[in-house]
């Protein structure tokens, strides 16, 4: 089982609940630098302002399909193995993903 809250300069023995499609979402994670990439030279072409604004719905549409990915994983993965592991794990891990919901979501 891994850590209810990661510390990222630590070795985690057990991988990450997205171990399995990483992959994928660095490549998303990859196309979304180059989206970036093109707003900044829309801006520094004096683009009309509506297209840049398009181009950054894009990316920020991007960005939430990787978290969503993201949080897929973790659902179907930590989640998962916290709540065989036992009840206190499994509250811990609901709570988690209430509260990245809730960021997500900003409510």
């Amino acid at each position: 089982m891994t850590p209810v809250s990661g510390n990222p300069g630590a070795h985690n023995p057990v991988p990450p609940g997205y171990a399995d499609h990483k992959s994928d979402h660095l490549d998303r994670l990859h196309k979304v630098e180059g989206q970036v990439r093109g707003v900044t030279r829309m801006v520094d072409d004096d683009r009309y302002c509506i297209d840049v604004l398009t181009q950054i719905s894009a990316v920020t549409r991007a960005l939430q399909e990787v978290a969503l990915g993201l949080l897929d994983d973790h659902v179907r993965h930590c989640v998962s193995d916290a709540v065989r592991s036992g009840p206190a794990e499994g509250d811990a891990r609901f709570d988690e993903v209430a509260v990245a919901l809730r960021r997500a979501l900003r409510l």
